[in-house]
């Protein structure tokens, strides 16, 4: 066996397998999650694996052989104990006995239960027969962009035995289910010493007596199909008939795909909203700007988990690169009638291929577009969703472009694709998935989120389901909490609040990251408590430019945004009772408190019409966890009540109708409780434990 590899990645570590001993789960997991870190072997959440080893049966205390398998929407590249199902092999196999064709293909899912050895298993997969008929101890399924690059070859079939011999079967397209397992069956007899089965327009199937063996098998069956791919690239034709056209360049790239990707964001959420990516990746641009773009987009994905991500077929569209000097209308008067287009078109598929009980048509917007030149975007649920499709995708192109390398690529047929798509087993794996969070969908930016009751609110959305950028003045303040979340979560950034370009930066990072914004919590702040002689100018002047000219920069720059978007929005401002009561020692600070809330109402009656709410929350006495209470706010207001600053969170409860203390959390549970009224806006919330002189009625 070779170790050495050009085209996948070798992974196996003879120290960590050794650690895992004996222990057959164990290193089918462990084969399975380096297998799933090589996007060039097989995606998020695409083929599966499996084991078999000898358990006791409880009920007979005899050893009989069970079959661990990847379970229903698993993946392997992060594959558990909890992700697997164990089952009996001889009662999955004794399925054949009553299997009654491919017209009732679908009942035998509900069989796989009562084949089970291990009640703790994961839902058994459509997948399981293809495992369970075959005798092999470990057997990898796999996806790899070389093998589907053959298997959706015209020649496909005619160059697997070019490349391999006798020793690799074919099996062509067929849908997953328990047919498709007699039919790897079958293969496998006709051909006992094949060491692997291609699926035709779909992937690959090896096997080995151990994980080791099958990990190595896979490897070097893929190696072999990338050489042969690769000596024959560009060799008679340019790699997709060659470039037509030249990339922009990589900064101009993402300045135009920053200023584009919220109005496409809009349009992509006609039916529900989106969260967006984007990636100017080479083998992306190099198909893009390619003569043969034509001729292969429309065309769609061959295999099932592709385009089950990203739709059979993606919207390309042919905008000038001169955006920036366009309105967003003009822009938008080129882009609908290709949204309108891609609609009508996947309407008709809908209705060209259902069946009597097909479920109800879904989204019918695009999942990726192609802007030539300048990249790929794509639209789904959630960013991971969104990301995960770009990458589903980047394989299509690498399977178009290895098939049109050694033959001529071939698609699935519409009907075929409709039925994976529409499959009622597929319908039902979507019913099965947790409900969407409150916030699910939304894209947040909150400043002010280094600490204290901005990173109270940020984490409250993020915990709620919403994309956020979280920002603050000093940049490590932020950086961590992001990086604890990750890039499908949450990004930091600095923002300095009184600087435009400042603000304008923060925003075009939640636009590039995320596709737009939806929501802008201006929390970012600070407090400054003296008597009027004392207070200078600069006191003055600094809570005016943090508090009130950065509530109106943020503003202005976000609704540019969300009138590109078309999808309303939320401003909320975190104000303080101070704007609306009256105290000793704080006119710099009361003021610009005041101005706040008075801006919300004006914006308010403004931005009502674009559905646009704006919205603010009075703390009062968050001192506990607040960054304005670590230093000199706290000795002022404590020298105003002629109190200690050790004596401020016991005296600020007292006074309140409720006795109550105030946490950051507090305020950002009345965040999350304005954005849930979605017929609310210029109104102001107290969180304050009850405050009767500031009771706005």
């Amino acid at each position: 066996m070779i170790k050495s590899f050009n085209y996948v990645s070798y992974l196996w570590d003879e120290h960590k397998a050794a650690s895992l001993g004996k222990d057959q789960i164990a290193l089918f997991l462990y084969r399975s999650n380096i297998l799933g870190a090589d996007l060039r072997i097989t995606n998020y959440g695409g083929g599966n694996t499996s084991c078999k080893t000898m358990e006791v049966n409880p009920l007979t205390g005899q050893e009989e052989e069970v079959m661990w398998v990847k379970g229903s929407g698993g993946d392997i590249g992060t594959l558990t104990r909890k992700g697997i199902a164990g089952l009996y092999t001889s009662r999955l196999r004794s399925l054949k006995n009553i299997y009654r064709g491919l017209e009732h293909e679908d009942e035998m899912v509900g069989l796989f239960y009562h084949c089970l050895h291990d009640l703790e298993s994961a839902a058994p997969s459509i997948d399981t027969p293809l495992h369970g008929l075959l005798p092999f101890k470990h057997i990898d399924h796999l996806h790899p962009d070389a093998l589907i690059s053959i298997a959706a070859a015209k020649d496909g079939e005619a160059i697997a035995k070019e490349i391999w011999g006798d020793t690799m079967g074919w099996v062509p397209w067929q849908r997953p289910g328990f047919d498709l397992g007699l039919q790897l069956e079958e293969t496998l007899a006709k051909n006992p010493n094949s060491r692997g089965i291609i699926l035709g327009s779909h992937g690959l199937f090896t096997w080995g007596d151990t994980s080791y063996e099958c990990y190595m098998n896979s490897l070097e069956v893929i190696e072999m199909a990338s050489e042969y791919i690769n000596s024959r690239e560009g060799k008679v034709r340019p790699v997709f008939g060659g470039q037509v056209m030249e990339s922009v360049k990589p900064e101009e790239r993402k300045e135009l795909a920053t200023s584009l990707i919220p109005i496409l964001r809009g349009l992509c959420s006609s039916y529900q909203p989106m969260i967006g990516h984007f990636t100017d990746n080479e083998k992306v641009l190099e198909f893009i700007n390619s003569e043969d773009l034509d001729k292969l987009a429309p065309l769609g994905t061959s295999c099932p988990d592709h385009f089950l991500r990203t739709k059979i077929q993606p919207l390309v569209i042919r905008l000038d690169h001169d955006v920036s000097s366009k309105s967003t209308e003009e822009i938008k008067l080129e882009l609908i009638p290709l949204f309108e287009g891609y609609r009508k078109e996947y309407t008709s598929y809908y209705e060209n291929h259902k069946r009597s009980n097909s479920p109800a048509m879904r989204d019918p917007n695009p999942v990726i577009i192609l802007w030539p030149g300048v990249g790929m975007f794509s639209f789904a649920k959630n960013k991971q969703t969104a990301r995960v499709a770009s990458e589903f995708y980047i394989n299509a192109i690498n399977v178009m472009r290895g098939s049109e390398a050694i033959s001529e690529y071939t698609s699935l047929p519409r009907q075929e694709a409709f039925d994976i798509e529409y499959w009622l087993l597929e319908e039902a794996k979507l019913q099965r998935m947790p409900k969407e969070k409150p916030l699910s969908r939304k894209v947040a930016l909150v400043t002010g989120a280094g600490g204290g009751i901005g990173k109270a609110i940020a984490d409250k959305l993020v915990k709620e389901g919403a994309n956020v950028i979280y920002t603050d003045l000093n940049l490590d303040t932020v950086k961590e909490s992001a990086a604890k979340l990750g890039y499908d979560t949450a990004a930091a950034t600095s923002c300095n609040v009184t600087d435009q370009q400042s603000i304008e930066e923060a925003i075009k990072l939640a636009c590039i990251t995320y596709g737009g914004i939806d929501i802008v919590v201006h929390s970012a702040g600070l407090a400054i408590s003296k008597p009027l002689a004392d207070t200078s100018l600069q006191d003055w002047n600094i809570l005016q430019d943090v508090l009130v000219k950065g509530q109106f920069l943020l503003a202005q720059t976000a609704v540019k945004i969300m009138d590109k978007q078309n999808l309303g929005g939320d401003l909320i401002s975190i104000a303080s009772k101070n704007g609306l009561v009256s105290g000793p020692n704080n006119v710099a600070y009361g003021t610009a408190k005041a101005g706040q809330q008075h801006m919300v109402r004006l914006l308010a009656a403004e931005l009502g019409p674009k559905k646009i709410r704006v919205n603010t929350v009075n703390p009062d006495g968050v001192i506990v966890g607040s960054k304005i209470w670590e230093g000199a706010w706290a000795e002022g207001r404590a020298k105003a009540y002629g109190i200690t600053v050790e004596e401020l969170p016991a005296y600020y409860a007292k006074r309140n109708l409720m006795n109550e203390i105030i946490f950051p959390e507090d305020i950002a549970d009345g965040v999350f409780s304005l954005l849930l009224l979605k017929k609310s806006t210029g109104n102001i919330i107290n969180v304050d434990g009850g405050m009767a002189a500031a009771f706005t009625r």
